[in-house]
């Protein structure tokens, strides 16, 4: 079916069911045929970017409905600006089954945890040495980060779940931690080699080292930044490139992210202006990764946002601020309950994530905390993959994510008590 064939049929209609033989690059598809959550998509609404996106969706279905209001004229191109560039593109728009797994949670808990202290802990040095004056020991930042990688690589769930370990007095190197991670994550998402993931990762970590040249009157403040301040606050991407500039052996590929990583695909970010031909493919990760671990964690002037409304922010930003098939890869990475979430179950009763099923999204392990009167019960685990019932005899099932603070949870308690660990320890 060509375009003109298909916009003649939809004339009337803006969302149309086609089988999934007549799809074509730049179509919307909005519906599936089957539940949403029994196929591979997060996301009810995409654009099909390239013959691998198309032939996913024919994979997993037979028809689907497609919305022609959003329908993209454009052609697949050929020209890119280098092999990488163009490798890259292929392999954030694929659909595909989650990421091989090489040891289990509780496996790996141990040796996450000692990733998280390891890698903590230098970037607070690393940050203390740039206030004084002093350059980044670059060669012990690549080894902390290929540790963080060994782990991702190992079990992602063990390190992603140090990333809720929040403390808002702790925000600016805790970010930068985050930031690390969650950009491995991203990366073992789309498939990049381990160089890849040891490459991003550092770029993660380095992207904000610019704010210790800040004034901490400007950094800690507990307001919002006036104009003036807001304008000394953007400088941090000009320090933060010639510091890793300075820096001896300092990969080029962080360089540039610290310097261009709130550049916008639609030419209004900062400080340059960039076009998004001059985005690299680890800019527009660690500007998703930083923007969702921004947007998740409390500052001293704002609560952070859950889960759920922090990916809807990063939607809205896809196209114009973030790029969008990063974007949903992301959130593919994360799922739908990530771990460290605060959920309240259908029962009543409020738990914490402690490891996500891939293969079923709404199905995670938890760990039971509260009753349905919000009182503290002896904790104990329960995999929603597997048959298990409430008091009332009803099959476990989570209805919403809610906010650690509104129930006065601290997520710190279970990882300092060792409750994680022994809990599976138990099992």
């Amino acid at each position: 079916m060509g375009d003109s064939e298909f916009s003649h049929l939809a004339s009337s209609h803006e969302r149309v069911k086609i089988s999934v033989k007549e799809l074509e690059l730049g179509m919307y598809v909005v519906e599936l045929d089957k539940p949403w959550l029994d196929s591979p998509f997060l996301f009810q609404g995409f654009e099909l970017l390239s013959e691998a996106d198309i032939k996913s969706v024919q994979h997993e279905c037979k028809f689907v409905y497609v919305d022609v209001s959003k329908q993209n004229k454009r052609k697949k191109t050929t020209g890119t600006k280098n092999k990488k560039s163009q490798r890259f593109t292929t392999i954030w728009h694929e659909i595909h089954k989650p990421a091989i797994q090489r040891r289990v949670f509780e496996e790996e808990f141990e040796s996450a945890v000692d990733a998280y202290r390891s890698s903590s802990n230098l970037i607070m040095e690393f940050m203390d040495d740039v206030r004084l004056g002093k350059s980044i020991n670059t060669n012990a930042a690549k080894q902390v980060v290929s540790k963080c990688v060994d782990s991702i690589l190992h079990s992602p769930d063990a390190l992603m779940w140090m990333t809720q370990l929040k403390n808002k007095d702790s925000y600016t190197s805790q970010h930068s931690m985050n930031v690390c991670i969650l950009s491995i994550a991203l990366g073992r998402q789309i498939k990049l080699s381990i160089e890849e993931l040891n490459q991003v990762g550092l770029c993660g970590m380095m992207h904000d080292m610019g704010k210790m040249k800040i004034p901490l009157d400007i950094l800690n403040k507990p307001d919002r930044l006036d104009d003036k301040e807001y304008k000394v606050m953007q400088s941090h991407t000009t320090h933060g490139w010639k510091l890793l500039m300075s820096s001896r052996n300092m990969y080029e590929g962080a360089i540039d992210v610290a310097y261009s990583h709130h550049e916008r695909l639609t030419k209004g970010g900062y400080p340059r202006g960039l076009s998004e031909e001059s985005l690299t493919p680890y800019t527009r990760m660690v500007a998703i990764t930083d923007m969702y671990d921004a947007i998740t964690s409390d500052r001293v002037y704002k609560r952070g946002e859950n889960h759920l409304d922090a990916i809807n922010l990063l939607t809205k930003a896809s196209g114009h601020h973030l790029d969008p098939g990063l974007v949903i890869k992301f959130i593919e990475c994360l799922g739908i309950y990530p771990l460290g979430s605060i959920v309240e179950m259908s029962s009543g009763e409020i738990a914490i994530v402690i490891e996500v099923n891939p293969e079923k999204k709404i199905k995670p392990k938890i760990i039971i905390l509260r009753d349905e009167d919000g009182k503290d019960v002896p904790e104990r685990i329960v995999d929603l993959a597997k048959l298990d019932l409430d008091a009332s005899g009803n099959a476990y099932r989570i209805r919403s994510i809610v906010r650690a603070v509104d129930y006065d949870i601290d997520v710190r308690k279970y990882y300092e008590n060792d409750l994680i660990g022994k809990g599976f320890a138990a099992l």
